[in-house]
């Protein structure tokens, strides 16, 4: 039984540990994408996307994030941007 929980153990942690790949495969999409887009360096749009928590909302909604267009992707995080503006976040 001991080797069991093990087993178990090691492939929920390699389940995890792929999650969390795939979250940051989707984060560096969307900042590259947002960097062609707004054609800036790479410096610039992690400073922008760091300045108003882009990334942690990216990392935190990647289950429904990474299922969306580009496009939307893009217009989604110019509206979280605007959002934390305006809150003067």
């Amino acid at each position: 039984m001991y080797s069991n929980q093990i087993g178990l153990n090691e492939l929920v942690l390699n389940g995890m540990d792929k999650k969390r790949q795939d979250i940051a495969y989707f984060v560096s999409f969307c900042i590259e994408q947002y960097k062609n887009e707004k054609q800036i360096t790479g410096a610039e749009a992690m400073r922008q996307l760091d300045e108003y928590k882009v990334l942690d909302y990216l990392a935190e909604h990647y289950e429904v994030l990474h299922t969306q267009s580009r496009q939307w992707i893009l217009e989604d995080i110019e509206e979280f941007i605007k959002f934390r503006k305006q809150k003067n976040v």
